[in-house]
């Protein structure tokens, strides 16, 4: 807490060790909105028991590189080349104007992943998931016209969410999977408030859209 020049009002000074920013910058990258769409077919593919059985591995190598390629490398392409080109200021979206176009752009490429995993009968659990981030990106650029909602509060959110769908739809075998679901949706959150610009009201409303609207997905395609 710092004293104003005049004595007057108090300034509450939010700092932090350069060691916890370092770590909260990592986590961000680590988990970030479309690195942790990556982190989640993986685990459907090769960490859960139950949705993809009976799968041979190159089978299950084509459907990680089908929803990377139009879910992962396309929306980042993207991001690029508008900041090649000029259209935006910073990759990372700084501003709500920059992110109008990327907004556009993972709301069609969300859509058809998710139209093509419907075409080819995917399992539930991953249409679901492909169904909810296009949902979620689509409610983006609705709120993006009112503040500067945090991506990765929202991408925590809906992490959070479809773990404990597979919890409540019996298709988790062990713990330990819901147990980092709760702490990885904890520790990006905890990470943004560090070393973001976000208010606290873009983070827990992004983490309550993305909560819910998973739910929704889920309800849409069960």
């Amino acid at each position: 807490m710092i004293m104003s020049e005049n004595g007057g009002r108090m300034i509450y000074s939010n700092t932090h060790s350069p060691i916890v920013k370092a770590m909260a910058t990592f986590f961000s990258y680590l988990f970030h909105p479309l690195f942790m769409i990556a982190w989640v077919v993986l685990y459907l593919l090769y960490r859960n028991s139950f949705v993809f059985t009976g799968e041979t591995s190159f089978d299950r190598l084509i459907v990680f590189l089908r929803v990377f390629s139009t879910s992962i490398f396309l929306p980042l392409i993207t991001v690029l080349l508008l900041k090649g080109l000029g259209f935006i200021q910073s990759i990372q979206l700084r501003t709500q104007k920059d992110r109008i176009v990327p907004y556009v752009a993972c709301i069609t490429f969300f859509f058809w992943s998710y139209y093509v995993s419907k075409t080819l009968v995917d399992p539930l659990e991953l249409r679901a998931f492909l169904l909810g981030l296009f949902i979620t990106s689509s409610a983006s650029l609705l709120i993006n016209n009112y503040m500067k909602v945090s991506m990765h509060a929202m991408g925590a959110g809906g992490l959070l969410s479809f773990f404990l769908l597979l919890l409540f739809a019996n298709r988790i075998d062990d713990l330990l999977s819901i147990l980092l679901a709760f702490f990885i949706a904890g520790i990006i959150c905890t990470s943004r408030f560090v070393v973001s610009d976000h208010k606290p009201a873009e983070i827990y409303t992004g983490f309550i859209t993305g909560f819910l609207l998973q739910l929704i997905a889920w309800w849409i395609v069960a």
